[in-house]
């Protein structure tokens, strides 16, 4: 008997491959503080809706643990086969959530629909250079552009470069991709209830291999202490923005861990210079103030951003002179932040003719950012005390975007986060000052030239000396206001492995739960 058993246990044994890992198990709760505008990460520039739709999409390149850029859908990197033509390879045996095959014509049917997306689609702004999208044959794709375009594999990376299934979404608006979200990630979209959570299950066939963790939600969750107490409670377990003043309850909590990250983000005042249309094009200066570069400049001048940085941040800041932090192709070291001198402010004002003072809004969203409010009341006060009386306004984060940012009525200064994943110039001064644009409230005909042709230089010493050039012209127009960069703080329970990224990507597929 003794020798049956053991030839049945050996069976056994044989039945399963080797390789064999275990099935998704558990659940994630993950309470970023704000809720996606959208599914269809094509429409967004967010980084909470990019963060959810990294789960569901995948790209054809992205950004390793170390922040290397490598090959994801895409087999290998770009080939630069012509002046303007990017050849690419694509990963063979991927299938999309609804059982539709990736391949070439899932790559060009994506592709083709940013390139076609100018003005309509919210993120398709950073492929503006795409043409047309060639199949070379079932898996390989050439990609023809309008011009030279050096950061093609960085812009890649993005999420609103993910890939859809073309049968599926064949005349499908983008109110049916948002509600029905179909990729070829390692997650699967279950349900969204609008304000309270989004629920992902795993991808067991995922041409990774299965995620560890089967079951991970989103919540949006503005308000700093209630995102705390929910991670003290066990609620959640992993809360992103963490107050600097709440960071030792965590790291002193039995439970939790304090991971935290350098960020590739800013956090800036904007300006309306020009008004824009519906089709996001300058029709001419603004009515009020800020059309006025004198009055922008006395604004800059007025504002302590490092009395900010250690009174509201404790000192979870860095200051920038422009938004291009450190680790960014562009970066200027010979740039150094302006210090507040508000008799220079009061002068410039005089100067644009408003000696006797002058009124202005503020706008901002709530809970979005790093302490964000504390940020813009902190600002408010300061203006106000140089002779800039302002009133604050806040909104939640979509109702800021959709209601005021993204249809051109959050004049004549709004507080905004740019966080790019490309860590290129390119992915920031394009999308937010180059006109016409969705976030472009200022026009600059010699600013858009130097970027045009920044775009086409593929010699990396040449495009970082044109960069140079770009940034000295956009501190002295002063089309907004850096203030610092910020410094990212997570909550986590500690029965997860996990670890903050400076580029604020959180990836449940890169989690694993403690035994």
């Amino acid at each position: 008997m003794g020798v049956y058993r053991t030839l049945a246990v050996l069976a056994l044994i044989f039945l399963v491959p080797l390789g064999a890992a275990a099935a998704p198990a558990g659940k994630v709760v993950i309470a970023q503080g704000v809720d996606p505008t959208t599914l269809d990460m094509m429409n967004q520039s967010e980084t909470p809706a990019s963060n959810l739709g990294r789960h569901i999409f995948d790209t054809l390149y992205e950004r390793d643990q170390s922040l290397k850029v490598v090959p994801a859908l895409a087999t290998e990197m770009p080939k630069l086969v012509g002046p303007t033509t990017w050849e690419v390879k694509l990963r063979k045996g991927v299938k999309f959530h609804n059982g539709e095959d990736f391949d070439a014509e899932s790559a060009k049917w994506s592709l083709e629909r940013l390139a076609g997306g100018q003005g309509k689609l919210r993120g398709a702004t950073f492929f503006a250079p795409i043409e047309r999208v060639e199949i070379v044959d079932p898996y390989t794709v050439r990609v023809h552009t309008k011009k030279p375009w050096p950061t093609f594999a960085v812009v890649m990376t993005f999420v609103q470069g993910g890939m859809y299934p073309p049968t599926a979404y064949k005349d499908k608006d983008t109110t049916f991709i948002s509600r029905t979200p179909i990729g070829t990630g390692p997650y699967k979209f279950v349900r969204w209830a609008k304000d309270e959570e989004i629920v992902l299950e795993a991808n067991e066939t995922y041409w990774r291999g299965a995620p560890r963790i089967k079951t991970v939600v989103f919540k949006p969750i503005p308000d700093d202490a209630v995102r705390v107490a929910a991670l003290q409670n066990g609620e959640i377990d992993v809360a992103v923005n963490i107050p600097p003043h709440l960071a030792p309850v965590i790291d002193k909590h039995p439970r939790l861990f304090l991971s935290t990250a350098p960020s590739i983000r800013t956090i800036q005042l904007m300006f309306y210079a020009h008004q824009m249309d519906a089709q996001h094009k300058p029709v001419g200066p603004y009515s009020g103030p800020t059309a006025d570069k004198r009055v922008r400049q006395a604004i800059a001048y007025a504002i302590d951003a490092d009395e900010i940085i250690k009174t509201v941040l404790d000192g979870k800041g860095i200051r920038v002179a422009t938004m291009l932090p450190s680790m960014h192709f562009g970066y200027d070291p010979s740039l150094r932040p302006i210090k507040q001198d508000v008799e220079r402010a009061k002068k410039l004002l005089a100067e644009a003719g408003f000696a006797g003072g002058v009124e202005i809004t503020l706008h901002g969203p709530r809970g979005r950012y790093v302490r964000d409010v504390e940020v813009a009341e902190a600002v408010t006060g300061q203006l106000t005390k140089a002779g800039i009386k302002t009133t604050l306004r806040t909104y939640d984060f979509v109702t800021y975007l959709n209601n005021m940012v993204y249809v051109h009525k959050a004049g004549p200064v709004w507080l905004i986060g740019w966080g790019t994943g490309t860590m290129d110039a390119e992915t920031i001064y394009v999308p937010l000052f180059k006109s016409p644009g969705i976030f472009v409230n200022w026009h600059n005909e010699e600013f858009n030239r130097m970027v045009d042709e920044a775009q086409a230089i593929m010699d990396d010493r040449k495009r970082l000396e044109q960069y140079h050039r770009i940034n000295k012209l956009w501190v002295e127009e002063t089309p907004a206001v850096p203030l610092y960069q910020q410094l990212d703080l997570y909550g986590v329970s500690k029965r997860i492995n996990w670890k903050a990224r400076s580029d604020e990507v959180i990836q449940a597929f890169t989690m694993s739960l403690k035994e």
